[in-house]
């Protein structure tokens, strides 16, 4: 687990499980459909019901599920789940809380969100471009892997992410 931000964090599921489940004050954005998502929805098919209103996002107290897995193809990384993961980092942070953002590993969909929050709301990543803003992330978070399907979402939504002032 590393601090990438002020009270933002980025890691696995073993750091959540390790360091910050049992923890107070901590906010937690699960980047990974398994088991957590599975688990706040109580399916047991293949995938979630896609009529079921929390079928994306589901939050639990303290605690925000992503309908997320790791693909090839970007069309299958939903724009709403991204953002209403930053929109809940945001809110988490403004409330004073820590925030971890993981995935399964700590490699791809956790630190992408992590990247996409330096990018969109902070002042702590280059916003030149893609390539730029990827070659910082990499410094701050090393363990920075991401899979063919959330890298090319995060090419692909570069411009909607990175900060318009800048």
């Amino acid at each position: 687990m590393i601090q990438i931000h002020p009270n933002l964090f980025v890691g696995s599921e073993v750091d959540f499980e390790s360091q910050v489940r049992h923890e107070v004050g901590w906010r937690v954005v699960h980047a990974c459909k398994e088991p957590y998502h599975r688990q706040a929805l109580r399916y047991n098919h293949r995938g979630a019901p896609s009529d079921n209103p929390e079928y994306l996002v589901a939050q639990r107290g303290d605690q925000l599920m992503l309908n997320i897995i790791d693909v090839d193809d970007p069309a299958f990384i939903h724009k709403e789940i991204i953002d209403a993961a930053l929109d809940f980092i945001e809110e988490s942070l403004i409330a004073e809380m820590r925030v971890l953002v993981h995935c399964n590993t700590g490699k791809s969909r956790g630190p992408s969100i992590g990247m996409l929050y330096l990018l969109s709301r902070c002042e702590a990543l280059p916003v030149s471009s893609f390539q730029d803003a990827e070659l910082a992330f990499q410094k701050l978070y090393p363990d920075y892997r991401p899979a063919a399907g959330i890298r090319g979402f995060l090419k692909i939504h570069f411009d909607d992410y990175r900060r318009k002032s800048a």
